[in-house]
């Protein structure tokens, strides 16, 4: 891909000597080489966080995507931190940044230069990648759109959880939201008050009314996971969790206490909270409250939730692991 062709200069107005013709044509070409090279200094990753993409791992030298140009579960988009210069190894293309905005906006050299001469709000993608404490706190969420998930960026973001599309949707919707006049998008999971859990790769947050997640089928057996990729984490270990139990997700663990009663109904309750302190005392308090609650977080000791412990764990001991869980 190249990005060294500038546009034809059109020529200057009429009426200019050919000395002052042949300036302004030179300083403007030079003008415009400035811009690509100083548009080529702009640093590739902060460009591709502004889009939505996030890396999977990184070093002091390289860092390395989910490939924002198709649907992958294995990182194979690279970027040199300290040559600015990224690589995609699926098709062996790579460049400058002034080459990724090419490809990823399908525009041409003076359109890039344009979209990354500017605030970044000219992108087709995710406009910023995260809404400031201050903005969260001055002004409120607004739901502007709520759909399947169907965003690159968030399918990305669900495989660098583990998570596939397919079990995403099952309790999830692709969001778009306004904050202070800004747009973002993330993962929604819905509460039983009309509220949402927010998330994406940079930035977690909730609208209000602030309240559990419940999707139950009338079982009398319960599951319970502190957040809402604890849950989705579950079904992808557990598929037939999902019609055999009632599922809560609790979204903060302040709920608790005022959830045990209708817990207390249930015959069978299952927890998968947090293994820190706050998560352990938790489950210490239902086990007490609840007696027909079984811990179940002995499976992902060592990590702080069931999520971490699949994503940073080898499929085999996970599958093996996850055998010696009965749903009964």
């Amino acid at each position: 891909m190249m990005t060294g062709k500038l546009p034809v200069f059109k020529g200057p107005p009429r009426g200019l000597s050919s000395n002052h013709q042949k300036s302004i044509k030179n300083r403007t070409m030079k003008e415009k080489r400035m811009d690509c090279e100083k548009a080529r200094n702009i640093d590739i990753v902060s460009t591709l966080a502004k889009l939505g993409h996030f890396p999977v791992r990184k070093t002091e030298k390289e860092a390395w995507f989910l490939s924002p140009f198709r649907i992958e579960t294995q990182a194979s988009f690279k970027v040199s931190l300290k040559q600015n210069y990224w690589i995609d190894f699926g098709t062996f293309e790579g460049g400058s940044t002034i080459d990724l905005v090419m490809k990823m906006e399908n525009c041409s050299v003076k359109e890039a230069l344009e979209r990354l001469s500017g605030n970044m709000d000219h992108f087709s993608f995710h406009r910023r990648p995260n809404p400031t404490k201050a903005e969260h706190r001055v002004n409120p969420i607004e739901i502007i759109e709520e759909k399947e998930i169907e965003h690159r960026a968030l399918q990305n973001y669900l495989s660098s959880r583990s998570i596939s599309i397919k079990t995403a949707r099952i309790l999830c919707k692709e969001i778009h939201y306004r904050i202070g006049g800004r747009t973002y998008f993330g993962i929604g999971l819905q509460n039983r008050s009309g509220g949402w859990e927010l998330r994406n790769s940079y930035w977690k947050g909730s609208t209000s009314p602030k309240d559990v997640s419940m999707m139950g089928n009338k079982s009398k057996k319960l599951a319970i996971t502190e957040g809402m990729f604890d849950m989705l984490t579950l079904i992808e270990l557990m598929a037939d969790i999902v019609n055999s139990h009632d599922l809560l997700v609790l979204n903060t663990t302040a709920f608790v206490k005022r959830m045990i009663k209708e817990i207390e109904d249930y015959e069978n309750v299952k927890l998968f909270l947090d293994r820190d302190k706050t998560g352990l005392g938790m489950t210490e308090l239902l086990l007490e409250k609840c007696p027909n609650s079984r811990d179940i977080s002995f499976l992902y000791e060592g990590f702080k939730d069931i999520n971490e412990w699949k994503v940073k764990s080898a499929k085999d001991e996970v599958r093996k692991r996850i055998q010696d869980v009965s749903l009964s």
